[in-house]
């Protein structure tokens, strides 16, 4: 089968031909790939930013947001069938383990996670197991809602967190409106009332948001917090959801907070630099926030089959890989980039 695969790191990727997985386990479940999502962390990884962590040998498939049809299961599944329509978690995990018997299979102890550590989807098959599939509904395509996988369940997961402490007449500040930031808007808006402020340095990203739930839209131009701090009388958010994490946005993010607010850190690439005293005085919250778990797919998915969360897609077809990368890397995607074997 075709497969694009990391063949060094700083090096351009490579379409080749490997060979196709096969369900050998009892738990084994192939899927055709029907989109496969292109993530800022590809990029990451082709940086070699992952490559000590996930300690993967080269050359290895990538892509870790997947969806497709069922193509084999293995002798024990019974959740799926050959044919069905499903989004794939992007963790393979044990079950077993103390975080996965407390539903917190993001925190398995055994996990693989495809596209990192062990082949992913940016090919025409991908192996997983039957605990990381969900069936979606007849209305929704794959290529539609690959990326929900993982940039649509990390947002999920992060604006679920926030909802959970977010009351009405409560203000929330998502910074980053592009790829992530434009399903957390959708996710905020479907589970609070809270009042949602948008910031980004794209007027564009900002107009997108506003059209699918923010309240307020603030472009990045250098006076944005004091744009923030105005809307929320001068005392900052309750809830600041920063899906950038780099580029200063760690600064403004804790400047536009309220005391006692909760900061979630969800995009990475730089430190945050807060003194000790500002925290303990405050009291404010620094959150991190990973990939969400199987559950939070399965309702994410319930707001996508409910028009509730829609993606904004580009589409390529997969011998356009280096078309997809390197529009994501110039920005010039708005929403995720898919990429359709």
């Amino acid at each position: 089968m075709k497969a694009v695969q990391v063949v060094g790191y700083h090096q351009p990727l490579a379409l080749t031909e490997v060979e196709q997985p096969k369900a050998t386990g009892p738990f084994d479940v192939v899927v055709r790939i029907g989109g496969a999502g292109v993530c800022r962390t590809d990029l990451h990884i082709l940086e070699g930013q992952w490559a000590e962590k996930s300690g993967v040998a080269l050359p290895y498939t990538i892509g870790h947001e997947n969806a497709g049809w069922v193509h084999e299961v293995g002798s024990a599944v019974t959740n799926v069938a050959v044919g069905d329509k499903v989004i794939v978690h992007p963790l393979i995990t044990c079950g077993l383990c103390r975080a996965c018997r407390s539903g917190d299979d993001v925190h398995c102890a055994a996990s693989q996670f495809p596209g990192i550590d062990t082949a992913g989807g940016y090919a025409e098959y991908l192996k997983t197991s039957a605990r990381s599939v969900v069936k979606i509904d007849d209305a929704l395509e794959p290529s539609d809602v690959a990326a929900l996988a993982d940039a649509g369940l990390t947002a999920y997961h992060a604006a679920a967190k926030a909802a959970r402490r977010l009351r009405p007449g409560d203000r929330c500040v998502v910074i980053g409106a592009g790829g992530l930031g434009h399903i957390g808007v959708q996710v905020l808006k479907a589970l609070t009332a809270a009042e949602i402020v948008v910031v980004d340095r794209n007027p564009d990203a900002v107009k997108l948001a506003e059209t699918i739930g923010a309240d307020h839209g603030v472009v990045a131009d250098g006076s944005h917090v004091s744009a923030v701090l105005d809307l929320t009388g001068g005392n900052g958010a309750e809830t600041v959801i920063d899906f950038v994490g780099e580029g200063g946005a760690t600064k403004d993010g804790v400047a536009m907070l309220r005391r006692a607010g909760d900061y979630h850190v969800v995009g990475y690439g730089e430190n945050i630099d807060v003194p000790t005293i500002d925290i303990i005085s405050t009291e404010i919250n620094l959150i991190g926030n990973l990939v969400g778990s199987y559950n939070d797919l399965c309702e994410l998915m319930v707001l996508a089959a409910q028009g509730k969360v829609t993606l904004h897609t580009q589409k390529y077809p997969l011998d356009r890989f280096q078309d997809a990368i390197d529009d994501l890397d110039a920005g010039r995607v708005r929403g995720r980039a898919i990429l359709t074997p």
